[in-house]
């Protein structure tokens, strides 16, 4: 028996039916993403948005990031019970 192969569109729509059917839209549609090659040109987008940094300017970055989220986290610290005690304790001699 030979068969006559179908136009390339049916066999899509075809196939995408038989996906919304078994799995569903959603996951229809999740598999499918997955052959999506995107579009636009992320290189050339990327340094529209993040410029060209030196070294430099990206360690300067880094070291304020850092001391920004040390300062932040030393002002949110509260000492927790067990600190409590052993800063109460601290002062005390032992016997």
């Amino acid at each position: 028996m030979i068969a006559t192969p179908a136009p390339l569109a049916t066999i899509n729509a075809t196939a995408i039916r038989v996906l919304c059917r078994e799995i569903g839209a959603v996951n229809t549609a999740r598999f499918l993403n997955q052959f999506s090659t995107g579009f636009g040109n992320y290189t050339e987008e990327r340094d529209q948005i993040l410029g060209e940094p030196t070294v430099e300017e990206l360690v300067t970055e880094i070291q304020q990031r850092r001391r920004k989220r040390s300062r932040s986290r030393k002002s949110s610290r509260k000492p927790t019970g067990l600190a409590k005690a052993v800063r109460r304790t601290a002062g005390r001699r032992r016997s």
